[in-house]
């Protein structure tokens, strides 16, 4: 047979690669290709929640004096180092009773990966000719729970989060046909891009929904530590868990992340705290997955984990420019400091795109539109007419942007 002349590629490939959605950051690109640059204005990128803050000194000793591990396959539990640092520092945050390294936590590359994986251990796949599971997820959402859902052959379930709700998924809204089938529910506090965080009402009805219907709980955690009042860090999932009565945090696995807590976004590591059962099938599937960590990155984590004071530093020069733009841009468009995180949820006085692109070519300042984090779902996109800002940039970047989105909201808005 000629080559060209055989069956088409997609004959051997997953269909369900097909259900997959442009990233929101492929979509922002094909948006603004042919604005030309601007040369009398630098470039202000606000688009991208990448941690721009310096990755502290002390994890990448860590990490340079751990390469001699290169030489050794690293196990998929990870070191009962890593995992006892892990331990200890949820404890210390969480003012939870001691967890059993040996059950209750396993380390993983990042948050983002695990919250991939999880989806494709849990969900179980329809009979032939049956009814899709469910994965429910918040409306806007992190990308990764709709894509995880599709390939896991599960039905996207989308919980609007609007401003007349704090944000929070209205739970109360979900039909019981939809509890019924849902075998994955995502959650992520404080939330992206909205920066609520859930209290211990929603967790409560929360946990109560997952015995019933018998889903698994998936809480992304990675923003838990950017906030603004030292003496109240938001509430966790496994706090609440303690609080309510759960300590053996049935139906719950939480996930966090050293990413935007230590300024280590390349490190790639992070964690996955829970139920045991829950963690022995997830270790099961990972270790097939192929997913353990290198032991100098485990290194490295143990360093970070084991510090606060970076972390303290960390949040204070995130508050700074949350204090200095609002001022700014509070008076105008009426955007408000959120509960916790590093994004600016900012309402447009136009269709999102169109403030994104025109902000660009007159301003050149780039955000993200708000519609690309989210679905259209019940009637609305929740994402619509607002534009996310991620306070990543320098300290003075970020107030120069703020001006700048502030005139051409003013501009557009009058």
């Amino acid at each position: 047979m000629k080559p060209g002349h055989g069956p088409n590629l997609d004959t051997f490939l997953n269909p369900r690669l097909d259900t997959l959605q442009t990233y929101p950051f492929q979509k922002l690109s094909a948006l603004v290709a042919g604005i030309p640059e601007r040369s009398d204005l630098p470039r202000v990128n606000l688009s991208i929640g990448e941690p721009r803050h310096a990755t502290p000194a002390l994890i990448g000793e860590a990490l340079t004096a751990g390469l001699g591990s290169l030489s050794n396959y690293p196990t998929t539990q990870g070191p009962a180092s890593l995992r006892q640092a892990i331990a200890d520092w949820a404890q210390r945050r969480y003012g939870l009773p001691a967890l059993d390294i040996g059950s209750q936590v396993i380390p993983v590359n990042g948050s983002r990966e695990a919250l991939f994986a999880i989806a494709q251990a849990v969900v179980r796949p329809a009979p032939e000719g049956g009814v899709r599971p469910v994965v429910i997820s918040p409306n806007p959402f992190y990308q990764i729970y709709e894509g995880a859902a599709l390939l896991a052959g599960a039905e996207p379930y989308y919980l609007n989060t609007v401003s007349a709700s704090g944000y929070v998924p209205d739970l109360g809204s979900v039909p019981d046909a939809i509890w019924a089938r849902t075998q994955l529910f995502y959650i992520c506090s404080p939330g992206n891009p909205t920066g609520a965080v859930l209290g211990l009402d929603f967790w409560r009805t929360l946990f109560a929904l997952a015995d019933r219907y018998g889903f698994v709980i998936a809480s992304d955690e990675c923003y838990s530590e950017i906030y603004f009042d030292e003496a109240h860090p938001p509430l966790g999932a496994l706090q609440a868990a303690q609080e309510l009565g759960r300590s053996d945090y049935r139906k719950l696995l939480v996930f966090g992340s050293l990413s935007k807590r230590s300024n280590a976004p390349g490190l790639r590591s992070g964690y996955v705290i829970g139920e045991d059962e829950l963690i022995k099938k997830f270790l099961l599937y990972r270790t097939y997955h192929g997913c353990a960590m290198s032991e100098a990155v485990a290194a490295a984590s143990v360093a970070a984990w084991h510090d606060e004071a970076h972390v303290r530093e960390n949040r204070a020069l995130y508050k700074a420019k949350f204090d200095a733009l609002l001022p700014i841009l509070g008076p105008v468009t009426g955007v408000e400091r959120p509960d916790a995180g590093f994004y600016l949820w900012l309402p447009t006085p136009v269709d999102d795109e169109t403030f994104v692109k025109t902000l660009l070519a007159e301003e050149n300042v780039l955000l993200l539109p708000g519609s690309y984090l989210a679905r259209e779902a019940h009637g609305i996109n929740p994402g619509a007419n607002y534009a996310r800002i991620a306070l990543v940039a320098p300290f003075e970047q970020c107030v120069e942007g703020a001006h700048r989105i502030a005139r051409h909201w003013q501009r557009l808005g009058a």
